[in-house]
């Protein structure tokens, strides 16, 4: 019979923020960490190995053991299902196009939990890179489960801002150890005070917030929109640059990031006045673009721009903003400038590859405006090509 640990974390995915972030915080705050992933060659490896290390990239170079960890894969039913109704916490860290995939299983664990322990609730911690990342999970899940399920009483959802910095591992790290995982210094999990149906880990690192929605837009707005502006201006200023650290050491490139960060940041001052000053985000600017220069976190713009449609999407850094600006009728034509940038972005990959997407929205790009571009390119409104600079002006209103 199973019996809930208390201090056993299961966490849906195994990827580099799911070890280098998560895991790590819950292990060295005493959790057994268990992480389901369908990655079964990952899985097989934590079973093996039962522990994995995290490289942090900075001027000190430091090596850290992660240990009392397991993995299950994903297609073994029973198993998650059971390791979901003996938690003590779960997590969920696969990203926006798996997350709908793990809901049902998670959805079974629920009722075994229910089953077995009656009224004990579960809170999980939704880290992913997503505005009202609880409003969907419930909204999913709820119609997996019975109706007579106390789900307001029984689950937490626990929404999350993911500040941490993870770079694209080369193939030879990875062949090298395919357990490690490199990340930078910074170590704060940004979550949602209210999310929780008990009590809250007494974990370091955890900093529980009771606005969480203005923190996610933070990050969004922020943080995810600075760092594309250095991968699409830098891009456009040097087709051939590879490293973040290589583009802000360009004054003037480094000049055009910050005014737009800055904003961005006037825009979230208008939206939370409560939450924020203009110096608490000016000092969050500074500290982001100390952040974005670390060489040695070696992080590169094809990361960081990849995923055009997700990252120009409507409702994401850069349009959301946009959009957020029109509403509080406030100046966004840097914005702008970084979101036409993203729309000409083509960096590949070390291998020189692209994302599937990518691929598609190049082609649909180039049908679209690719001959207006070719006939007439003065008469588009907002573009203004002079040797690979991209100049935007927005018209007023009349």
């Amino acid at each position: 019979m199973n019996i809930i640990k208390e201090n056993k974390l299961v966490v849906f995915g195994a990827g580099k923020i799911g070890r280098s972030f998560i895991g790590q915080l819950f292990s060295k705050g005493g959790y057994e960490v268990v992480f389901v992933d369908m990655n079964k060659f990952i899985v097989d490896k934590l079973n093996e190995k039962h522990s994995y290390k995290i490289v942090i990239k900075a001027e000190d170079e430091e090596t850290i053991l992660i240990e009392n960890v397991k993995g299950v894969y994903s297609e073994d039913e029973e198993l998650v299902v059971n390791e979901v109704a003996s938690a003590g916490i779960a997590a969920i860290s696969v990203g926006s196009q798996t997350i709908e995939k793990t809901i049902p299983m998670i959805a079974k664990g629920l009722l075994k939990r229910f089953e077995e322990f009656g009224e004990t609730p579960l809170n999980i911690i939704l880290a992913e890179n997503m505005r009202d990342a609880a409003d969907f999970f419930y909204g999913k899940i709820k119609h997996l489960l019975p109706y007579d399920y106390p789900i307001d009483q029984l689950l937490g959802l626990v929404e999350t801002s993911i500040g941490k910095m993870v770079p694209v591992m080369r193939a030879s790290d990875l062949l090298e150890d395919p357990l490690q995982v490199f990340a930078e210094p910074y170590n704060t999990l940004i979550l949602d005070a209210k999310g929780f149906k008990n009590y809250i880990p007494d974990i370091e690192g955890l900093a529980p917030k009771q606005n969480i929605k203005a923190w996610v837009d933070r990050k969004l707005f922020i943080h995810n929109l600075g760092h594309v502006a250095v991968a699409y201006l830098g891009y456009m200023y040097d087709p051939d640059v590879v490293y973040l650290y290589e583009v802000l050491e360009n004054k003037q490139i480094r000049k055009k990031v910050r005014e737009t960060m800055q904003q961005a940041a006037e825009i979230v001052l208008a939206k939370y006045p409560g939450e924020f000053t203009r110096e608490s985000l000016t000092e969050h600017i500074d500290d982001l673009l100390g952040r974005f220069t670390n060489r040695f976190l070696g992080d590169t713009i094809y990361r960081v721009g990849c995923d055009l449609p997700r990252k120009l999407g409507s409702h994401d850094r850069l349009s959301g903003a946009i959009k957020l600006a029109i509403e509080l009728k406030l100046p966004y034509d840097k914005i702008l400038h970084v979101l036409v940038c993203g729309a000409f972005f083509r960096a590949n990959d070390e291998n020189g590859g692209k994302l599937p997407q990518d691929i598609h929205f190049e082609k649909k790009f180039n049908e679209i405006i690719g001959l207006a571009f070719q006939q007439d390119i003065e008469s588009l409104t907002f573009y203004n090509l002079t040797n690979r600079n991209i100049h935007c002006s927005v018209k007023e209103d009349k």
